[in-house]
């Protein structure tokens, strides 16, 4: 028992270095950034299916518009309630690309950016299940979770946190963004990639910081897409 636990204790401390040490070779606007949102076909991480992927890449404070990937998801998984929130119907899914073939044209920008996400616990699950079942070269990625960020924020202004306060969109009327569309992958990757420059400002990092300078919020991570 006491050996799993230093085993235990040992990755850890393995993983808090070296992302420590990555996050320091990063000069926050001097990195590309690439916000991305898949919608799904449930919230079970353990089952859920992607139905769409969408994300907008960015650097020096500046997101660019014509670096946008969208790609719909040929699926015959149970979409539950999904049709209704994204609007994404069998009859638009079966048009959709195979998984591969979307994972494919997205994996490049996962080799040279941070990613960035909005409840990266989710997305992160879900990407490394697709991964795997399409048996894709396993990857390393540093990501900012601007979820993280908002409710390190909200926590040292609230003993309790109030009803969805974390959420995207209210995340951005906090910090007086503008409405959006909501539940479109691509809207939901540009609105949340324009979260985390404002949280930037909100936090007040300079263009002189590395992004270890996020490391103790909590919003920065780092885990090996088809790992084990």
């Amino acid at each position: 028992m006491i050996k799993k636990w230093i085993e235990a204790y040992s990755r850890v401390f393995r993983y808090k270095s070296k992302l420590k040490q990555r996050l320091r070779e990063l000069d926050v606007y001097n990195t590309s950034f690439v916000a991305v949102d898949l919608e799904l076909t449930s919230l079970n991480p353990s089952t859920t299916q992607i139905t769409s992927v969408g994300y907008v890449s960015g650097r020096g404070g500046c997101i660019d518009l014509s670096s946008c990937g969208y790609h719909v998801i040929n699926t015959t998984a149970d979409l539950g309630q999904s049709p209704v929130i994204h609007r994404l119907t069998l009859d638009i899914l079966k048009k959709g690309e195979a998984l591969d073939e979307a994972l494919h044209a997205f994996a490049p920008h996962i080799k040279q950016q941070v990613l960035i996400f909005h409840n990266a616990k989710l997305d992160l699950t879900a990407l490394n299940s697709a991964f795997k079942q399409c048996a894709m070269p396993k990857m390393d990625v540093v990501y900012v979770d601007t979820l993280q960020l908002a409710l390190y924020q909200l926590n040292k202004q609230h003993q309790v946190l109030p009803s969805n306060s974390a959420t995207l969109s209210v995340c951005r009327q906090r910090l007086d963004l503008p409405a959006f569309n909501e539940h479109n992958a691509l809207d939901d990757a540009l609105a949340t990639h324009q979260l985390f420059l404002a949280q930037l400002s909100e936090l007040g990092v300079s263009k002189s910081d590395t992004l270890d300078c996020l490391y103790h919020t909590g919003a920065m991570g780092y885990v090996q897409l088809g790992g084990a």
